[in-house]
């Protein structure tokens, strides 16, 4: 039977979910069955990602498979970056301290903020006439 080590990880920002296995290869991040480079367009979203492996200089070390639901593109970027960097900590837990000093261990709490009834959104109003 074929043993290979692995570790996995979830990682969440606004609506999106992310569930991330990490295991020994070449350094291909593979997103829901694609290459993440044809997954995330913008130049801002790749650097995201693999800013943990930069920092932790892990960039060629592991494969990382990954499954995404749920909100924008942009989102779904860092709560991948939670995720990278919770399953790295897995893997090795000497990275804890270098990754919680840069803040990729925190995960953000910002959420959209519900519409409240009697108005138009959250915060925006109705336009109030005088007469």
């Amino acid at each position: 039977m074929n043993q290979t080590v692995q570790w996995t990880a979830v990682g969440r920002r606004k609506e999106s979910n992310v569930r991330v296995r990490l295991m020994p290869g070449k350094g291909e991040i593979t997103v829901n069955s694609r290459p993440y480079e044809k997954y995330f367009l913008r130049e801002t979203d790749r650097i995201i990602v693999q800013q943990p492996l930069y920092l932790t200089n892990n960039v060629n070390k592991f494969d990382i498979f990954v499954n995404i639901k749920g909100g924008g593109l942009t989102g779904q970027a860092g709560a991948l970056r939670l995720g990278i960097s919770r399953a790295l900590m897995a893997s090795d837990p000497c990275l804890k301290d270098l990754l919680r000093k840069h803040g990729y261990l925190t995960r953000d709490p910002r959420a959209k903020e519900r519409k409240k009834y009697g108005q138009k959104g959250a915060r925006k109003r109705f336009q109030w006439t005088k007469r």
